[in-house]
């Protein structure tokens, strides 16, 4: 009976989070612009979505912004990881204490406050003016904290002494590190990776404090929003929920070869 009752449970958590995105493909399809009469089939949303170069624009500064942002993040986390990973027990704590911060702080709070560095900066150096560097950097900064939690409980599973016997055994450190430790630590830091890419794409806030002139999708959505939205969008979200999908989809495999391996 209680199994029963769980599995209702989470049959209606799972249709409440994904009803929505479920009516939004749906409706994608929808060849009337109504969005509660179903009228037909179609694909002309797609068509007019791909025909719309600002919306394109905007969508190929995002992804270009959300993989480098990435890369970064991931970069200075997974360093970042290894220096708090070797720290004493004390320094270790105030660092993931400070690491906290910018995850808990309310992103407006974020935004402005990177706003008025880049301002400053910009008046007293004329460097930093608003837009992609700018845009850059900040999603870098607020995706930074999630790679490190992401990566540092992959170091506290590894075997201490692996390191040492790759070293024993004529490795060099650097080789030591890519073929023992970046092998046992890879699904932490394509997580931490993930994670920073749909957080970049996603992010609103930040990007309006910090892009300047500079379009990403989530501000020309935005603008959209004023006026009436057009059926496209809902194309556009489903191409973007298909894209999140498929990455998953391959993080999943790779976390599963990888478990095999250790198997």
């Amino acid at each position: 009976m209680k199994k029963i009752i769980s599995n209702i449970y989470l049959f209606f958590i799972f249709l409440f989070l994904y009803a929505p995105i479920a009516v939004l493909i749906i409706f994608s399809f929808n060849s009337s612009k109504s969005r509660s009469v179903w009228e037909g089939f179609t694909f002309k949303w797609y068509q007019n979505l791909f025909q719309d170069t600002q919306v394109l624009k905007a969508l190929s500064n995002t992804l270009i912004i959300a993989l480098i942002s990435a890369l970064l993040a991931t970069l200075i986390g997974t360093i970042a990881s290894i220096g708090i990973h070797n720290m004493k027990k004390r320094p270790r704590k105030i660092i993931m204490t400070i690491t906290n911060i910018p995850m808990l702080n309310p992103e407006i709070v974020t935004g402005v406050s990177l706003m008025l560095l880049f301002t400053l900066i910009y008046k007293c150096t004329g460097l930093l003016a608003p837009g992609m560097f700018t845009l850059i950097l900040s999603h870098t900064t607020f995706c930074l904290p999630y790679v490190i939690f992401s990566v540092l409980p992959k170091f506290k599973q590894l075997n201490p002494n692996l390191y040492e016997a790759a070293l024993d055994l004529g490795c060099t450190p650097m080789k030591a590190f890519f073929r023992v430790i970046f092998s046992q630590i890879s699904s932490g830091v394509l997580t931490g990776a993930l994670l920073s890419f749909t957080l970049s794409i996603d992010d609103f806030v930040i990007t309006y404090f910090t892009a300047g002139t500079f379009q990403t999708l989530p501000l020309v959505i935005y603008s959209m929003t004023r006026k009436i939205i057009s059926p496209k969008i809902n194309a556009l979200f489903t191409c973007m929920f298909a894209l999140v999908l498929l990455l998953l989809i391959a993080s999943g495999k790779k976390n599963n070869k990888q478990s095999d391996r250790v198997m």
